[in-house]
């Protein structure tokens, strides 16, 4: 695995986003990393993302999802253009499309892992189906619809 995350390569100007940026000090954090062919990611769910006692709130497992499959998408874009993740100009991408399965009840407070692959790599659109653990269970999959961040919401 490479040391350095995805999204420790977004400009500061892109990293304040709620699931994955740096600069959000109130925010997910997450990091994501090439595993070979696959992203991997980890998060440990605490106290304020409760929906039972015991579980996850599933609006943070799509927020998981989320943020790992467009990180993917961009670090993906970078692999095929054969170029560096810092390089210019930033390839960022936003979700166009979201859609999660829970397939079995997330316990709190255990690691979760998120794993992405690739499915479809366009130049303006990446499809990444991600999958997110508890140890051994399959707790909910995802697919995201990823698209190049349009120029109206590109930082000025």
């Amino acid at each position: 695995m490479q040391e350095k995350a995805f999204q420790d390569f977004y400009p500061d100007e892109f990293s304040h986003c709620y699931g994955c940026g740096r600069l959000n000090e109130h925010g997910h954090k997450i990091k994501s990393v090439w595993d070979g062919e696959e992203s991997v990611a980890f998060f440990t769910p605490d106290g304020r993302y409760m929906a039972l006692p015991g579980f996850v709130y599933g609006g943070l497992i799509a927020s998981l999802v989320d943020c790992h499959s467009t990180g993917t998408a961009a670090a993906a874009a970078y692999r095929k253009e054969g170029r560096p993740m810092d390089s210019e100009p930033a390839l960022r991408f936003v979700t166009a499309s979201l859609k999660v399965d829970f397939l079995a009840p997330t316990p709190m407070g255990k690691e979760l892992e998120l794993r992405g692959r690739v499915v479809e790599i366009k130049e303006k659109k990446v499809v990444v189906e991600s999958r997110v653990l508890a140890g051994e269970t399959l707790c909910a999959k995802g697919t995201v619809v990823a698209v190049r961040m349009p120029p109206g919401m590109m930082p000025k």
